[in-house]
């Protein structure tokens, strides 16, 4: 859409596509939130009303990468204020010529589901156990993208998932 755009209007659009996106203000919605906001309400809740565990779907062993919500607005000011002679090269005359006008933005590490949950539980201080139902589906295996075309104009992700997850849960809490 945006090759087209750009050659139709003359503008100058390009697509940012995100990671899996956490932090501040996420949805913690019960039956429809992402991961890292499910497992937040899913171990503070736990805590709360003492469980003695916490289930999650499938084994764990799926890989995903994560990235803050403050590096991803961090990212867009950083491509809007790219100079013409580095921005410009980004679009690609047309579906001919050159990548599409798509730029991916994460933070290039990843983590499996059980690490993380593992790391949610503790920081949530939940002492309670994780069971993993293995009758539920893991989905996709590993999900990591290539984000070289923002590191190689200079952006890279600040914010350490640690970190990240401490000042999500301190705002959910």
């Amino acid at each position: 859409m945006c090759w087209s755009y750009n050659r139709q209007y003359g503008t100058r659009f390009l697509a940012v596509m995100p990671t899996n996106l956490y932090g501040p203000g996420d949805n913690y919605h019960p039956e429809n939130s992402h991961v890292i906001p499910a497992l937040i309400r899913r171990f503070h809740e736990a805590k709360m009303h003492h469980a003695p565990k916490v289930t999650i779907w499938g084994t764990g062993a799926p890989l995903r990468e994560f990235l803050y919500s403050d590096d991803m607005a961090d990212a867009c000011v950083y491509l809007m204020n790219l100079s013409d002679a580095r921005f410009v090269p980004l679009l690609a005359a047309d579906r001919n010529h050159g990548v599409p006008p798509v730029i991916n933005v994460g933070s290039g590490e990843e983590i499996s589901i059980a690490a993380l949950a593992g790391f949610i539980r503790d920081l949530v201080a939940y002492s309670g156990e994780i069971a993993f139902d293995r009758s539920r589906p893991d989905g996709t295996p590993r999900k990591l993208m290539c984000s070289a075309r923002l590191a190689e104009l200079g952006w890279k992700a600040v914010t350490p998932l640690c970190r990240g997850l401490e000042t999500t849960y301190r705002a959910y809490s």
